[in-house]
């Protein structure tokens, strides 16, 4: 159990460090960032094992790499020519 907790927490930390150097203008916040890819991966692994119950570690693995992959994508914030304010008409529609 610990075994399996160190490693989905080392492969949280890896999928936000690699996705912070990747993507680095896209997320507000690095500590956020780098904070939130491992207790993603913890929360993903401890659920997956206590639905599955011990003697699936290649799945817990899996399970944390994905919800860590998951809520990391909830944190990229969209390009900046794809922001628009509120009430701004849209590029080529006529406002009447």
């Amino acid at each position: 159990m610990i075994w399996e907790a160190l490693g989905a927490v080392l492969v949280g930390f890896a999928i936000a460090l690699g996705a912070t150097r990747r993507l680095s203008g896209h997320f507000t916040s690095r500590p956020l960032t780098l904070a939130t890819g491992p207790v993603a991966a913890l929360f993903g692994a401890l659920l997956t094992r206590s639905i599955l119950g011990p003697g699936y570690p290649v799945q817990v693995m899996v399970a944390a790499l994905a919800m860590s992959v998951a809520l990391l994508s909830v944190l990229i914030r969209p390009p900046h020519h794809r922001l628009r304010r509120p009430g701004a008409p849209l590029k080529g529609h006529r406002t009447a």
